[in-house]
Protein backbone atom coordinates (compact mmCIF):
# COMPACT_ATOMS: atom_id res chain seq x y z
CA UNK A 1 0.00 0.00 0.00
CA UNK A 2 1.66 3.41 -0.91
CA UNK A 3 1.34 5.52 2.29
CA UNK A 4 -0.47 8.68 3.00
CA UNK A 5 1.37 11.81 4.54
CA UNK A 6 -0.31 14.78 5.94
CA UNK A 7 2.04 17.85 5.39
CA UNK A 8 0.20 21.09 6.99
CA UNK A 9 -3.11 19.40 6.14
CA UNK A 10 -2.28 17.97 3.02
CA UNK A 11 -2.87 14.57 2.30
CA UNK A 12 0.02 13.64 0.10
CA UNK A 13 0.62 9.36 -1.57
CA UNK A 14 4.38 8.67 -1.33
CA UNK A 15 5.57 5.73 -3.33
CA UNK A 16 8.23 3.55 -3.49
CA UNK A 17 10.32 5.11 -0.35
CA UNK A 18 12.91 2.22 0.09
CA UNK A 19 13.89 2.73 -3.92
CA UNK A 20 17.90 3.45 -4.28
CA UNK A 21 18.59 6.36 -6.16
CA UNK A 22 22.15 6.70 -6.67
CA UNK A 23 23.58 3.05 -6.12
CA UNK A 24 27.17 4.38 -5.20
CA UNK A 25 25.69 5.86 -1.66
CA UNK A 26 22.94 3.81 -1.43
CA UNK A 27 21.01 7.53 -0.91
CA UNK A 28 17.14 6.28 -1.14
CA UNK A 29 13.79 7.99 -2.11
CA UNK A 30 12.77 8.23 1.16
CA UNK A 31 16.37 10.16 1.73
CA UNK A 32 15.83 12.49 -1.35
CA UNK A 33 12.15 13.77 0.31
CA UNK A 34 13.54 14.30 3.86
CA UNK A 35 16.08 16.56 2.54
CA UNK A 36 13.80 18.40 0.28
CA UNK A 37 11.39 18.62 3.43
CA UNK A 38 13.96 19.68 5.96
CA UNK A 39 15.63 22.39 3.70
CA UNK A 40 12.45 24.13 2.46
CA UNK A 41 12.67 27.07 4.53
CA UNK A 42 16.03 27.82 2.66
CA UNK A 43 14.86 26.50 -0.49
CA UNK A 44 11.03 27.84 -1.04
CA UNK A 45 11.79 31.51 -1.07
CA UNK A 46 14.02 31.04 -4.40
CA UNK A 47 11.02 28.95 -5.94
CA UNK A 48 8.08 30.52 -5.06
CA UNK A 49 5.98 32.74 -8.12
CA UNK A 50 8.52 31.08 -10.05
CA UNK A 51 7.71 28.72 -13.09
CA UNK A 52 9.05 25.55 -12.37
CA UNK A 53 10.22 23.18 -14.93
CA UNK A 54 11.20 19.31 -13.25
CA UNK A 55 14.47 17.18 -14.78
CA UNK A 56 12.64 13.46 -13.67
CA UNK A 57 15.07 10.73 -13.21
CA UNK A 58 12.44 8.09 -11.60
CA UNK A 59 14.91 5.34 -11.63
CA UNK A 60 18.12 7.69 -10.48
CA UNK A 61 20.52 9.62 -12.64
CA UNK A 62 21.06 6.16 -14.53
CA UNK A 63 17.64 5.54 -15.46
CA UNK A 64 15.77 7.46 -18.34
CA UNK A 65 15.96 11.60 -17.97
CA UNK A 66 13.45 13.57 -18.87
CA UNK A 67 12.33 16.88 -18.63
CA UNK A 68 8.82 18.10 -17.63
CA UNK A 69 7.84 21.72 -18.29
CA UNK A 70 3.64 21.69 -18.44
CA UNK A 71 1.69 20.74 -15.53
CA UNK A 72 2.27 16.83 -14.93
CA UNK A 73 -0.95 14.59 -15.04
CA UNK A 74 -2.57 13.74 -12.12
CA UNK A 75 -1.40 17.18 -10.36
CA UNK A 76 -3.41 17.73 -7.58
CA UNK A 77 -5.75 20.79 -7.22
CA UNK A 78 -4.17 22.57 -4.37
CA UNK A 79 -0.99 22.85 -6.12
CA UNK A 80 -0.64 26.39 -7.93
CA UNK A 81 -0.26 26.80 -11.35
CA UNK A 82 0.35 29.43 -14.08
CA UNK A 83 0.40 30.15 -17.65
CA UNK A 84 3.73 31.44 -18.53
CA UNK A 85 4.76 33.13 -22.10
CA UNK A 86 6.59 31.00 -24.96
CA UNK A 87 7.67 32.33 -27.94
CA UNK A 88 5.13 34.21 -30.00
CA UNK A 89 4.12 31.58 -32.36
CA UNK A 90 2.71 29.24 -28.88
CA UNK A 91 0.29 29.78 -27.08
CA UNK A 92 1.14 30.10 -23.65
CA UNK A 93 2.29 27.29 -21.59
CA UNK A 94 0.88 26.01 -18.21
CA UNK A 95 3.31 25.41 -15.52
CA UNK A 96 3.69 24.44 -11.53
CA UNK A 97 4.41 26.92 -9.46
CA UNK A 98 5.56 25.90 -5.65
CA UNK A 99 4.24 27.81 -3.14
CA UNK A 100 4.67 25.93 0.23
CA UNK A 101 5.73 22.69 1.61
CA UNK A 102 3.05 20.51 0.38
CA UNK A 103 3.79 21.53 -3.22
CA UNK A 104 7.02 20.59 -2.56
CA UNK A 105 7.26 17.31 -1.34
CA UNK A 106 4.66 16.47 -3.43
CA UNK A 107 7.13 17.03 -6.58
CA UNK A 108 9.83 15.81 -5.21
CA UNK A 109 8.27 12.52 -5.30
CA UNK A 110 8.31 12.74 -8.72
CA UNK A 111 12.24 12.63 -8.24
CA UNK A 112 13.48 15.59 -9.64
CA UNK A 113 15.44 18.16 -9.93
CA UNK A 114 13.96 22.14 -9.66
CA UNK A 115 14.74 24.82 -12.58
CA UNK A 116 13.49 27.94 -12.83
CA UNK A 117 13.59 31.03 -15.23
CA UNK A 118 14.92 34.27 -14.66
CA UNK A 119 11.97 35.66 -13.83
CA UNK A 120 8.57 35.72 -11.66
CA UNK A 121 5.04 34.26 -12.97
CA UNK A 122 3.24 38.11 -12.35
CA UNK A 123 5.97 40.12 -14.27
CA UNK A 124 7.30 37.48 -17.09
CA UNK A 125 8.76 41.10 -18.99
CA UNK A 126 11.17 41.59 -16.20
CA UNK A 127 14.18 39.56 -15.67
CA UNK A 128 14.75 39.77 -11.46
CA UNK A 129 17.85 37.51 -11.82
CA UNK A 130 21.16 37.83 -13.93
CA UNK A 131 22.89 34.46 -14.08
CA UNK A 132 26.46 33.23 -15.23
CA UNK A 133 26.92 29.68 -15.72
CA UNK A 134 30.82 28.59 -15.96
CA UNK A 135 31.29 25.43 -16.92
CA UNK A 136 34.68 23.70 -16.98
CA UNK A 137 35.68 21.91 -20.30
CA UNK A 138 37.95 19.40 -19.36
CA UNK A 139 41.05 19.52 -18.13
CA UNK A 140 39.69 22.18 -16.45
CA UNK A 141 37.69 21.94 -12.89
CA UNK A 142 35.73 23.69 -10.87
CA UNK A 143 38.75 25.35 -9.65
CA UNK A 144 39.46 27.03 -12.84
CA UNK A 145 35.76 27.98 -12.26
CA UNK A 146 36.39 29.53 -8.93
CA UNK A 147 39.32 31.51 -10.83
CA UNK A 148 37.19 32.23 -13.35
CA UNK A 149 34.27 33.37 -10.51
CA UNK A 150 36.51 36.27 -8.67
CA UNK A 151 37.41 37.73 -11.96
CA UNK A 152 33.32 38.26 -12.57
CA UNK A 153 32.77 39.07 -8.74
CA UNK A 154 34.77 42.38 -9.28
CA UNK A 155 34.00 43.44 -13.02
CA UNK A 156 30.67 42.68 -11.82
CA UNK A 157 30.93 44.98 -8.59
CA UNK A 158 32.62 47.74 -10.66
CA UNK A 159 29.01 48.30 -12.28
CA UNK A 160 27.39 48.19 -8.71
CA UNK A 161 26.11 44.56 -8.41
CA UNK A 162 26.54 41.91 -5.91
CA UNK A 163 27.48 38.43 -7.33
CA UNK A 164 26.29 35.28 -5.23
CA UNK A 165 28.23 32.17 -6.24
CA UNK A 166 26.96 28.37 -5.84
CA UNK A 167 27.80 24.95 -6.98
CA UNK A 168 26.25 23.83 -10.03
CA UNK A 169 25.84 20.37 -8.50
CA UNK A 170 28.23 18.42 -11.05
CA UNK A 171 31.38 20.29 -12.08
CA UNK A 172 31.00 23.64 -12.54
CA UNK A 173 29.83 27.31 -10.48
CA UNK A 174 27.22 29.32 -11.25
CA UNK A 175 26.67 33.28 -9.89
CA UNK A 176 23.59 35.06 -9.60
CA UNK A 177 22.67 38.82 -8.99
CA UNK A 178 19.49 40.48 -8.42
CA UNK A 179 18.64 43.11 -11.15
CA UNK A 180 15.28 45.09 -11.66
CA UNK A 181 14.34 47.39 -14.82
CA UNK A 182 15.17 45.30 -17.31
CA UNK A 183 14.16 42.63 -19.76
CA UNK A 184 15.42 38.92 -20.76
CA UNK A 185 16.85 40.59 -23.68
CA UNK A 186 18.49 43.10 -22.29
CA UNK A 187 20.32 41.21 -19.27
CA UNK A 188 21.43 38.34 -21.79
CA UNK A 189 23.13 40.87 -23.54
CA UNK A 190 25.00 42.09 -20.47
CA UNK A 191 25.61 39.04 -19.65
CA UNK A 192 27.19 38.50 -22.71
CA UNK A 193 29.25 41.14 -22.84
CA UNK A 194 30.50 40.42 -19.80
CA UNK A 195 31.47 37.04 -20.77
CA UNK A 196 33.49 38.67 -24.07
CA UNK A 197 35.41 40.81 -21.60
CA UNK A 198 36.46 37.88 -19.24
CA UNK A 199 37.69 35.96 -22.14
CA UNK A 200 39.34 39.09 -24.05
CA UNK A 201 40.75 39.58 -19.99
CA UNK A 202 42.01 35.58 -19.43
CA UNK A 203 42.13 34.20 -23.44
CA UNK A 204 43.89 30.81 -22.00
CA UNK A 205 41.18 29.87 -19.77
CA UNK A 206 37.75 31.38 -20.58
CA UNK A 207 35.67 30.86 -23.84
CA UNK A 208 32.15 32.90 -24.56
CA UNK A 209 30.84 30.45 -27.01
CA UNK A 210 29.66 27.25 -26.68
CA UNK A 211 31.35 25.56 -29.61
CA UNK A 212 33.12 22.22 -28.30
CA UNK A 213 35.87 22.36 -30.20
CA UNK A 214 37.20 26.04 -28.24
CA UNK A 215 36.26 24.74 -24.77
CA UNK A 216 38.67 22.11 -23.87
CA UNK A 217 41.04 23.12 -21.04
CA UNK A 218 39.18 26.50 -20.71
CA UNK A 219 35.80 27.75 -18.72
CA UNK A 220 32.64 28.35 -20.63
CA UNK A 221 30.94 31.55 -19.11
CA UNK A 222 27.54 30.51 -20.25
CA UNK A 223 25.51 34.11 -20.61
CA UNK A 224 22.32 32.33 -22.40
CA UNK A 225 20.83 31.13 -19.47
CA UNK A 226 19.34 34.63 -18.93
CA UNK A 227 17.24 33.76 -22.20
CA UNK A 228 13.54 34.15 -21.44
CA UNK A 229 12.67 30.99 -22.01
CA UNK A 230 15.96 28.93 -20.03
CA UNK A 231 15.82 27.67 -17.14
CA UNK A 232 18.88 26.91 -14.30
CA UNK A 233 19.21 24.56 -11.45
CA UNK A 234 17.80 26.49 -8.52
CA UNK A 235 19.56 27.00 -5.42
CA UNK A 236 19.39 23.73 -3.03
CA UNK A 237 18.29 21.23 -5.76
CA UNK A 238 19.37 17.74 -5.74
CA UNK A 239 20.72 17.07 -9.09
CA UNK A 240 20.60 13.84 -11.26
CA UNK A 241 24.19 13.12 -11.10
CA UNK A 242 26.36 9.97 -9.81
CA UNK A 243 26.39 11.32 -6.40
CA UNK A 244 23.42 13.30 -4.85
CA UNK A 245 25.02 16.51 -5.06
CA UNK A 246 23.14 19.95 -4.20
CA UNK A 247 23.58 23.13 -6.39
CA UNK A 248 24.58 24.68 -3.26
CA UNK A 249 25.33 28.19 -2.01
CA UNK A 250 28.62 28.67 -0.96
CA UNK A 251 30.55 31.53 0.26
CA UNK A 252 33.33 33.68 -1.47
CA UNK A 253 35.89 32.74 0.89
CA UNK A 254 34.96 28.95 0.05
CA UNK A 255 35.85 29.85 -3.92
CA UNK A 256 38.64 32.21 -3.38
CA UNK A 257 40.07 29.26 -1.37
CA UNK A 258 39.34 26.35 -3.76
CA UNK A 259 42.29 23.82 -4.51
CA UNK A 260 41.11 20.92 -5.63
CA UNK A 261 37.77 19.72 -7.73
CA UNK A 262 36.34 17.53 -4.65
CA UNK A 263 36.64 20.53 -2.61
CA UNK A 264 33.18 22.02 -3.47
CA UNK A 265 31.31 18.68 -4.02
CA UNK A 266 28.36 19.08 -1.00
CA UNK A 267 26.42 16.55 -0.33
CA UNK A 268 22.43 16.21 0.36
CA UNK A 269 23.79 14.84 3.83
CA UNK A 270 25.98 17.73 4.27
CA UNK A 271 23.39 20.72 3.85
CA UNK A 272 21.74 20.69 7.28
CA UNK A 273 24.98 21.49 8.49
CA UNK A 274 25.57 24.24 6.06
CA UNK A 275 22.27 25.82 6.79
CA UNK A 276 23.14 25.69 10.59
CA UNK A 277 26.43 27.69 10.49
CA UNK A 278 25.84 29.88 7.12
CA UNK A 279 21.92 30.14 7.05
CA UNK A 280 20.87 30.85 3.15
CA UNK A 281 24.06 32.55 1.64
CA UNK A 282 21.25 33.67 -1.37
CA UNK A 283 18.94 35.11 1.04
CA UNK A 284 20.04 38.94 -0.15
CA UNK A 285 18.93 37.75 -3.78
CA UNK A 286 14.85 37.98 -2.07
CA UNK A 287 15.38 41.48 -1.12
CA UNK A 288 13.90 43.24 -4.17
CA UNK A 289 15.63 46.41 -2.06
CA UNK A 290 19.17 45.01 -3.26
CA UNK A 291 18.53 44.56 -7.51
CA UNK A 292 20.02 47.27 -9.24
CA UNK A 293 19.53 48.08 -12.62
CA UNK A 294 22.50 47.52 -15.40
CA UNK A 295 24.05 49.89 -16.56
Amino acid sequence: MTPITEVEGRRIALSNLEKVLYPETGFTKGELLHYYATTATALLPHLRDRAVSFLRYPDGPEGQLFFTKNVPPGTPDWVTTAEVPRSSADSPARMVVLQDLPSLVWAANLVTEFHTHQWLVRSPLEADRLVLDLDPGAPATIVHCCEVALWLRERLAADGIEAYPKTAGSKGLHLLAAVRGSSSERTSDYAKALAVEAERAMPRLVVHRMTKSLRPGKVFVDWSQNAARKTTAAPYTVRARRLPLVSAPVTWEEVAGCRSPGQLEIHAEDMAARLRDHGDLMEPLLDRRSAVQLP
